[in-house]
């Protein structure tokens, strides 16, 4: 797209917020531009003394339906849409009048939907003309300008001045984006309003929230327990991604966004009890989630029949129940049960509200980009189904993390991890603490030293590199023989001679798994 600047002849004003849109309108006026406009800013800017041409003389049509309808017309939309170079005869031959800026805002339906109004009157709120030439506005940002917040007006006065009554394409591409940005918030507002769940508050009781349900074929309904609250549907989030992100039958158990308990295995009937075990106390209060059809024998581990020895979780949720399941699970009346499918299509990106904007990126998908040996042992066979196992439980982590895991009667196994730490070494010292107490509780007899052989068998991941090589230090002298980690420090060497110092597997993947 070439760099050109665009001269404003014609300007469309339209406002919810009139702060200094007559300021903006005389410097226009000043310089010869035409004024189009409609009701309340129309009678603003004649009262300014400003010479404005009333919207009906652009369409052809008057206001009408209690100005539902103003802006909204062929006319409209053509002055602004219409390729200026490619569409010119016809715009000609249609009578079409070029629309060279659009100054607009919208109604204030979020102010508006905090005073709890019926529907039928909030829908009165909801602006549908000035999103429209707002839209239309900045697809054509080749040709057209739009001001979309009174913050902008001075930047486009100093611009138009400047450029004796022009527009830059670098301008114009930076309203465009800002355009696009109020109109999403917008509409995402009405349908936060409209569409979603109030929830009680959100991730404290002084703050509210709203649920939105992803319509993108994603399944979502709750079938028993106490409704959802923010930090459920959270928790329920990482959950759903840990479980439904491996292909063979797997539950993830998940505390605070973080899987503390995960297991995979065929024998389905095994797999809560195996998941568990991951982390017995942080599993209190946890969320529950498989990625397969959930039958009463999978749930004997909560022992949900005997009051006193029910193990208490927030949410247990499955693609399915069984109806003897369902017996089981609602024989707590508070324990959320939840029937979920997440089609792979609700994971492609994941974004995140900053107060200064919004990031939008894509799903972290790639496991890994390869399984380099780095290390002067080799081992004696590759494992890979137990990385991979050990690279997706890492990347379902807050970082800094590390991840144990193991096989152990028949299933892959989340033995401990460690997650959410400013450095690489406490999270390594969490998760190689964490293992030995889970294996002196299962092996109350056992020898530190054959705590140490059975660390042995595990595989320690890391989501990204070991800056020094005093974080798998601590895993080696706890027994730990194969570490997993992307590579790529600075002082690699240092941690390929640590391994190599224990006789240890070091494996480089090439890929990164960060989770702020």
């Amino acid at each position: 797209m070439s760099e050109r600047n665009v001269a404003i002849r014609t300007a469309l004003l339209s406002v919810t917020d009139k702060a200094g849109v007559v300021e903006l309108a005389q410097v226009l006026v000043s310089c010869g531009v035409r004024l189009v406009s409609t009701g309340g800013t129309r009678t603003v800017l004649v009262q300014a003394g400003l010479p404005v041409t009333e919207i009906s003389e652009i369409t052809g049509n008057p206001e009408a339906f209690g100005g539902r309808i103003k802006t909204i017309s062929f006319q409209v939309a053509s002055g602004l849409l219409f390729n200026r170079d490619r569409d010119a005869v016809e715009a000609q031959r249609l009578q079409i009048a070029p629309i060279d800026l659009v100054v607009a805002n919208l109604y204030d339906f979020v102010g508006n939907s905090a005073h709890n109004l019926p529907d039928q009157e909030l829908i009165e709120h909801i602006d549908i003309g000035g999103p429209t030439m707002i839209r239309a506005a900045a697809k054509n940002f080749r040709d057209v300008a739009v001001l979309t917040n009174p913050a902008q007006y001075s930047d486009f006065i100093n611009e138009f001045r400047s450029t004796s009554g022009h527009t830059s394409l670098v301008s114009r591409r930076t309203w465009m984006a800002a355009a696009f940005a109020l109109t999403a918030r917008y509409d995402a507002a009405i349908a936060e309003k409209l569409g979603g769940q109030t929830l009680r508050y959100g991730e404290n009781p002084h703050q509210t929230a709203v649920f939105l349900p992803n319509a993108e074929g994603t399944r979502f309904e709750q079938l028993g327990g106490k409704e959802l609250s923010y930090n459920n549907l959270v928790d329920l989030d990482a959950a759903l991604a840990a479980a439904f992100g491996l292909s063979s039958p797997a539950c993830a158990i998940v505390k605070h966004e973080n899987p503390c308990g995960l297991a995979s295995c065929e024998a389905t009937d095994t797999l809560l009890e195996l998941a568990w075990a991951g982390d017995p106390l942080s599993a209190f209060g946890s969320v529950i989630a498989f990625n397969r059809a959930v039958t009463a024998p999978m749930l004997s581990h909560l022992e949900l029949g005997d009051k006193d020895r029910r193990k208490f979780v927030e949410i247990v949720a499955a693609p399915d129940f069984d109806a003897a399941a369902l017996v089981e699970l609602r024989k707590n009346k508070n324990l959320r049960v939840v029937r979920v499918t997440v089609p792979a299509s609700a994971i492609q990106f994941g974004k995140r509200h900053l107060s200064t904007g919004t990031l939008v990126q894509s799903a972290d998908d790639q496991l890994r980009a390869r399984l380099e040996v780095v290390s002067v042992q080799q081992p004696v066979a590759m494992d890979a189904d137990l990385i991979d196992f050990g690279l997706h439980a890492v990347r379902c982590l807050k970082s800094n993390a590390i991840a144990l895991v193991r096989r152990n009667a028949g299933a892959l196994q989340l033995l401990s991890m460690g997650a959410g730490q400013p450095n690489r070494l406490k999270a390594t010292e969490l998760a190689v603490t964490q293992a030995l107490t889970n294996l002196a509780n299962e092996l109350p007899q056992a020898s530190s030293a054959q705590l140490a052989l059975v660390l042995g068998d595990c595989v320690l991941t890391s989501d990204a590199f070991f800056p020094f090589a005093d974080g798998p230090q601590v895993a080696l002298d706890a027994g730990v023989r194969c570490v997993v980690e992307p590579g790529g420090s600075l002082r690699d060497p240092q941690v390929i001679a640590a391994c190599d110092r224990a006789h240890a597997v070091l494996i480089f993947t090439g890929t990164r798994h960060f989770r702020h």
